[in-house]
């Protein structure tokens, strides 16, 4: 085998070992987790399947008003807000990652990661 044969195959299997470690290691998630940021900061992360009954948890955000984050098992909401228009709370529950809820005067965001394909049919 001559000498760039060689160095071919070497350098075939590192990148066939990157490969493998890089989708090892930024598999999707199998089951939906809400993460909640406040002011791009992570604030908390949710399990819906492991959530057996309902809580709240209360934040205060930047803009000075507060919101009330409820959830439920499979499903989250921001039950009460401080903010005047109250988008965030007409939005309601979500459940998978189709739509996050966002309060603008509030900075703050819920999305959901993980559970299934994130896409819709529409979009591909």
């Amino acid at each position: 085998m001559s000498r760039n044969a060689k160095g071919l195959a070497a350098a075939l299997v590192l990148l066939a070992a990157g490969a493998a470690a890089f989708l090892f290691l930024h598999r999707p998630l199998d089951h939906p987790v809400a993460r909640i940021t406040l002011d791009g900061t992570l604030v908390a992360e949710v399990d819906l399947t492991a959530v057996d009954a309902p809580y709240t948890i209360p934040l205060e955000g930047p803009g000075g008003f507060s919101n009330t984050v409820l959830v439920e098992p499979g499903r989250i909401c921001v039950r009460e807000a401080g903010c005047p228009d109250q988008v965030c709370v007409k939005q309601g529950f979500i459940s998978d990652g189709t739509v996050p809820i966002v309060c603008l005067p509030n900075k703050l965001v819920i999305q959901i990661v993980g559970g299934g394909e994130d896409l819709d049919a529409a979009a591909g």
